[in-house]
C-alpha cells in the first residue's frame, strides 16, 4: 500500500488541531453555579455539603454532589427539567470529574431553551 507524501501544510493542520490542554476532574463549580440568580433560582446546602438549585417555578432543578449522589455510582450533576402539557420533562446526569465547563455549557442551553418556553 502505498501512502501520500505528507506535506508542510498537512502537519500544521494536525499542530492546530491537537488538544493541548484537558482541564481533568470536576474543575471550577462556580463556571456552573453563577449562571443562577436569587430573582429566579432557590439555592440549598444540604448537610452534606450538596447544592440544590431550582427554578422558583418548579421546572428546573440542579444538584451538585461533589462526593457523589447517594445510591448512585459516582453521579456527580443531576439536571432535571420537569414537562409541561406539551413538552415532555427530561434528565440527564454527569460524573463527578466531567469538566465543570462541560456542564456549564449543558446548564446554559437548558436554560437558555427554557426562558423560550
Amino acid at each position: 500500500m502505498a501512502v501520500a507524501p505528507v506535506g508542510p501544510g498537512f502537519s500544521a493542520t494536525v499542530e492546530a488541531l491537537r488538544l493541548r490542554e484537558w482541564q481533568l476532574g470536576p474543575g471550577q463549580p462556580t463556571l456552573v453555579m453563577d449562571q443562577f440568580s436569587a430573582e429566579e433560582f432557590h439555592l440549598i446546602v444540604d448537610d452534606r455539603a450538596d447544592v440544590h438549585v431550582s427554578s422558583k417555578d418548579g421546572r428546573f432543578y440542579l444538584g451538585w454532589f461533589p462526593l457523589g449522589r447517594p445510591g448512585t455510582d459516582g453521579e456527580g450533576w443531576k439536571i432535571a427539567v420537569n414537562g409541561t402539557a406539551r413538552v415532555r420533562g427530561y434528565q440527564t446526569s454527569f460524573d463527578i470529574g466531567t469538566p465543570a465547563d462541560m456542564v456549564a455549557a449543558a446548564v446554559a442551553r437548558v436554560l437558555e431553551i427554557l426562558r423560550r418556553a
